[in-house]
């Protein structure tokens, strides 16, 4: 899975041909922890229609605070350069893809 930062983010998301799911993230939070092996799944399995990255909300606080993020972790989903969704909270893997469907 790739990480992105305030630097490359415009590259890597913004710039993105495909939908990306960014999971902001930080090193001391368990429940992002524990998400890491569901996105690696979903990387692996949907690779093809979406791109999946995280961030590291302590060592890129210029995007973290654009996009007004407060609680780990927060997905948001990119389309087309613009979030269009955003979802906080560790889930399974099964309810994250539920989720999805729809900017999928």
């Amino acid at each position: 899975m790739t990480e992105v930062t305030d630097a490359d983010f415009a590259a890597e998301v913004i710039g993105a041909d495909l939908p990306v799911l960014v999971e902001f993230t930080a090193d001391w939070c368990p429940p992002c922890r524990q998400m890491g092996p569901v996105l690696k799944a979903l990387a692996s399995e949907e690779g093809d229609r979406l791109k999946v990255v995280q961030l590291d909300v302590d060592a890129n606080p210029g995007t973290t605070n654009a996009y007004k993020v407060l609680s780990m972790p927060t997905f948001m989903v990119f389309r087309g350069g613009e979030p269009v969704k955003a979802m906080v909270g560790a889930r399974a893997k099964r309810r994250l893809l539920e989720e999805l469907a729809d900017v999928l």
